[in-house]
């Protein structure tokens, strides 16, 4: 056995030991065939007014302009799928399931942090960082060349194994490690679930979003007014939208995680329409504390939950 391999072996144990369903690993490059896509997605303004994704575009398709010396990508699958859901009927405030416990950034870190510390124990001295959604880097790319799955028609990556709810995570590393062959397959094939459901009109291409038509973007990322051309069409999300997903066929695999951080909050649970009505900044601040829903603040919870109870009184 080569030292790559032996390199391969012990990331992948490492990963399994702190939790991660999937590990693949990819050798760190330019992603040639993504710029042009990535250009044309920009000069649509498909970014809406996410001006980051615009910055680093060099970093973006290189992640050795953005870790120096890198040479692998170990792409990482983490599960949110939760085991009890809040309700999500037509009168029901719905939450994405990825924000019902703690933020994810703080508790994947820990664990990549957590990662590289054992790879230095049992390799030796490794330079490289750690990344969840936190830096210009193609998760879902590098994902899909570490053979973890493949970009579905709603930009999501797909695994055949266990749908889309998860988080996806990055070490890139100095070392050189032996890698897995891509995913080459689209198991998509002629369905347009997806598509069919997005009450926005998102999704204007096989896996190509635009992104400022997107409920996560009008809910999250947009700062101003909610635009009237949306009003009846965001089916009750306040934070985020999982429609997508809800209705993608691979997703009849999801299993529930065994994370306890990401477990909902006690109060969220018995949470009624009242209570979303009524909610305060207090409240927000106890029951939000630790969550990715603290990212619109006070302000921009009630400006989703007004414009939803808005459209239900037209």
């Amino acid at each position: 056995m080569t030292h790559p391999e032996k390199y391969a072996l012990i990331i992948k144990s490492t990963a399994k030991k702190l939790g991660f369903d999937f590990c693949g690993i990819a050798k760190a490059g330019f992603l040639e065939k993504e710029a042009p896509k990535l250009e044309e997605w920009l000069s649509r303004n498909y970014q809406g007014q996410m001006g980051y994704l615009a910055n680093h575009f060099d970093k973006r398709l290189d992640p050795t302009k953005l870790v120096e010396g890198a040479k692998t990508v170990v792409s990482l699958i983490y599960n949110y799928y939760p085991a009890n859901k809040l309700p999500e009927g037509e009168t029901d405030i719905k939450l994405a399931k990825y924000a019902y416990g703690e933020d994810y950034h703080f508790v994947i870190r820990d664990k990549l942090n957590e990662f590289l510390e054992i790879l230095r124990e049992e390799i030796g001295e490794i330079d490289g960082r750690g990344f969840v959604d936190s830096a210009p880097i193609m998760e879902r790319q590098w994902a899909q060349k570490a053979g973890l799955g493949w970009i579905g028609k709603n930009s999501l990556l797909l695994n055949k194994q266990q749908g889309s709810f998860f988080f996806l995570a990055e070490l890139i590393i100095d070392l050189e490690v032996a890698t897995d062959n891509p995913m080459a397959k689209d198991y998509c094939g002629t369905c347009t679930a997806c598509i069919d459901a997005c009450p926005t009109d998102a999704i204007v291409g096989d896996g190509v979003i635009d992104g400022s038509r997107c409920i996560s973007y009008l809910t999250i990322e947009l700062k101003e007014a909610i635009p009237s051309e949306f009003q009846g069409k965001m089916e009750n999300w306040a934070f985020g939208c999982d429609i997508c997903q809800d209705v993608c066929p691979w997703n009849r695999f999801s299993k529930p995680h065994q994370e306890t951080r990401f477990q909902l909050h006690p109060e969220l649970a018995g949470f009624t329409s009242r209570d979303w009505e009524e909610i305060t900044e207090e409240t927000f601040r106890k029951i939000f504390k630790k969550s990715a829903v603290k990212r619109t603040k006070f302000s921009g919870l009630k400006r989703n939950l007004d414009f939803l109870k808005l459209k239900k009184s037209e």
